[in-house]
C-alpha cells in the first residue's frame, strides 16, 4: 500500500463510516483513487460457471449498491465485480447510523436493509457498463413486498440484459424474515421461479445463491439439495453473521450482520462442509474475512473456485484486490499448481 493510499484511508476512517463509504465511491468515480488495472496470468485465469475470469478475486455485493462506479471498479484489480443488492422499488433501508467499524476486531457491522435506488435506475447504469469486465448483480426483495420470491424474478428480468451473472440473496440478516427463505421448501420454490425466468431470457446467464454462515449441518444439506434440484450455477458462502463471539470493539453489540476478520474461520468451515456435501458438483465462491493472499488461498484450498471480499477494503484500501491476486499467483506457483482449479479443495480436510 502506498503512502498516499494510507493517508487517504486514515482520512476516511476519521469520518462517519457511511459518509466515508460514499466519499470513497465519489473518489473512484472522479479518478482520485488508485486503479491498479487488471491482474492476470495463465495461472490466475479461472473459469467459473461458464464465466472466464482474469483472476479469481471478486468484489462482493454491497460496496457499490447502485452500480455508480462500474468503470473504475473494472480497473481495480478484481477478476469480477458484483453490485447491488437491487430491489424492484427504491427503498431507503434502515435508519442511520447503520454501519459500524470494529477497528480492534478488523471487522464491520452493517444493518443497511437493502437501501438502493431500485432496479430501473440500476439497470440504466448497467446498460453503460464496461464491456471487458465480468459484472453481476445481487438480487434483493423489498422489505414490504407481498411476494418476495417474485421480487427476485422481477429484478432479474429487468437487469439481466446487462449482466454476466446474478445472485439470489436470501441471507441478509437485515430484512425481516428474509433468511426464512433458506428452508428447503421455500428455497426450492424461490429458486425454481428464478431459474425458470433465467431460462426464458434471450441470453440466459449464470445464477448464484448466497447463503448465511449461521446454518447447521442439516441446513447446509437442505441448501445443497435445493441447489442441485434447481440447477443453480454456483453458491456463494457466505454472507454476514449474527454471531458475536470473541469481539472486543465498542460497537460489538450493534444489531446487524458482522463481516471481516472474525468471520473468516466460521465462513471457511461452512464452505468446506458445503464442498464435501456437494462433492464438487456445484462451484463455490468463498467469502468472509479475506484480507490477504493467504486468506484467499485458504478459501480456495477449502473448496472455493473463486473468492470475494469487501470489508477488508476499509482497512487495506482498494489496491488490496490486486495485491491478493498477485500473492495468489505466487502461492499457487510455490505449491506446484498450474491453475486455480488444480488447488480447489486440496486442503478441505483441514476445515471439516
Amino acid at each position: 500500500m502506498s503512502i498516499t493510499e494510507r493517508l487517504g484511508l486514515a482520512a476516511l476512517r476519521a469520518l462517519d463510516p457511511e459518509t466515508a463509504h460514499g466519499l470513497a465511491l465519489k473518489a473512484l468515480c472522479l479518478g482520485l483513487a488508485p486503479l491498479p488495472g487488471m491482474v492476470t496470468s495463465p495461472r490466475l485465469k479461472t473459469r467459473l460457471a461458464g464465466l472466464e475470469l482474469a483472476n479469481p478475486v471478486g468484489l462482493a455485493a454491497g460496496f457499490d449498491k447502485n452500480a455508480v462506479a462500474l468503470h473504475p471498479l473494472a480497473r481495480s484489480g478484481f477478476g469480477f465485480v458484483e453490485v447491488g443488492a437491487a430491489t424492484p422499488r427504491p427503498q431507503a433501508g434502515n435508519p442511520r447510523p447503520r454501519l459500524f467499524r470494529l477497528t480492534e476486531d478488523r471487522a464491520v457491522i452493517n444493518r443497511f436493509g437493502f437501501n438502493n435506488e431500485g432496479m430501473e435506475a440500476i439497470a440504466a447504469r448497467l446498460a453503460k457498463r464496461p464491456k471487458d469486465a465480468v459484472i453481476g448483480l445481487n438480487l434483493g426483495a423489498n422489505k414490504d413486498s407481498a411476494d418476495r420470491a417474485q421480487d427476485f424474478v422481477e429484478v432479474l428480468q429487468c437487469c439481466a440484459t446487462h449482466l454476466d451473472f446474478a445472485t439470489v440473496n436470501v441471507s441478509s440478516p437485515n430484512t425481516e424474515k428474509l433468511r426464512d427463505l433458506q428452508g428447503k421448501a421455500a428455497l426450492t420454490a424461490l429458486l425454481t421461479g428464478v431459474m425458470n425466468a433465467r431460462d426464458a431470457l434471450s441470453r440466459p446467464i449464470p445464477v448464484f445463491l448466497k447463503i448465511a454462515p449461521d446454518l447447521d449441518a442439516a441446513g447446509l444439506a437442505d441448501i445443497a439439495e435445493a441447489a442441485a434440484e434447481t440447477r443453480i450455477d454456483a453458491i456463494i458462502a457466505t454472507n454476514t453473521t449474527l454471531n458475536r463471539d470473541g469481539l472486543t470493539s465498542a460497537h460489538r453489540g450493534e444489531a446487524g450482520g458482522l463481516s471481516g476478520a472474525p468471520l473468516f474461520e466460521r465462513s471457511t468451515r461452512v464452505l468446506a462442509q458445503l464442498s464435501a456435501i456437494t462433492e464438487g458438483r456445484i462451484p463455490l465462491i468463498g467469502v468472509g474475512g479475506i484480507a490477504s493472499a493467504e486468506d484467499a488461498y485458504a478459501k480456495i484450498t477449502a473448496g472455493a473456485s473463486a473468492v470475494q471480499l469487501y470489508s477488508a477494503l476499509v482497512y487495506e484500501g482498494l489496491t488490496l484486490a490486486a495485491r491478493i491476486a498477485r500473492g495468489l499467483d505466487t502461492l499457487l506457483a510455490r505449491d506446484g499448481f498450474a491453475s486455480v482449479a488444480e488447488a480447489v479443495g486440496t486442503r478441505r480436510g483441514d476445515w471439516t
